[in-house]
């Protein structure tokens, strides 16, 4: 089980986009990364938000930003969000076909590098690239729309990528993304992860703060506990 502490993650996708730096700075002091969910309407379905806005949104919070890209030939954009600050650019397995090449590309631009998996995409052909990675972020929905309903079979992803992190003593933080809240955070902690990307379960709160250390107190009880 993971050792360090549990990263909390408020996805701006379930924010209100017309303010969208305000409801940043409504969890700038007690959120580890803010998540910002790109999609091209292509990849996926949705279409949400580019380079000109997160470069803009950069500059009005001092939060990490933890850059998800849901969006088709990820080679040819993901360094430029490393480039404008991003703390970390998480990008799809199955829209890449060199996975490693775009790790060190990513790196080499100071960011930190993320291999996001989708729902219907098994992990253990991608386990033995994780040492080229800082982040395995596995998709506990189908990608491209937030609200969804958590799939808690998918935890068993979860399971195989901390097993084989924990015999490899690999520095890699296991994040889950869709349908985390509290009823769902302890499940997923339990089952190995330590980041957690929440959406709705934040900003659909009257105190969107408060909902983020509720998270974080939960993830640390299951940690503490598995």
């Amino acid at each position: 089980m993971p050792a360090s502490s549990p990263i909390v993650a408020p996805s701006i996708l379930a924010a209100d986009f017309a303010r969208l730096a305000e409801e940043a700075r409504a969890v700038e002091q007690v959120a580890d990364w803010l998540h910002v969910d790109v999609m091209d309407n292509h990849f996926v379905p949705n279409l949400t938000i580019g380079l000109p806005v997160v470069q803009s949104l950069l500059a009005a919070t001092s939060l990490p930003f933890d850059v998800h890209l849901m969006i088709e030939n990820p080679r040819r954009w993901a360094p430029a969000y490393a480039d404008a600050g991003a703390y970390n650019v998480t990008f799809h397995a199955e829209a890449c076909d060199d996975p490693v090449a775009l790790a060190k590309d990513l790196r080499a631009a100071g960011a930190k590098a993320g291999l996001a998996i989708d729902r219907d995409t098994p992990i253990e052909p991608y386990l033995e690239l994780l040492p080229n990675f800082d982040t395995l972020l596995i998709m506990t929905i189908k990608a491209g729309f937030g609200g969804q309903r958590f799939i808690p079979e998918l935890l068993d992803k979860v399971r195989t990528a901390r097993r084989h992190v924990d015999a490899g003593h690999l520095e890699l933080r296991i994040e889950v993304d869709g349908g985390i809240s509290p009823d769902t955070i302890e499940q997923a902690a339990a089952a190995g992860a330590d980041a957690f990307v929440a959406g709705t379960a934040v900003y659909s709160a009257a105190d969107p703060a408060e909902a983020v250390r509720q998270l974080r107190r939960l993830a640390e009880r299951a940690i503490g506990q598995a």
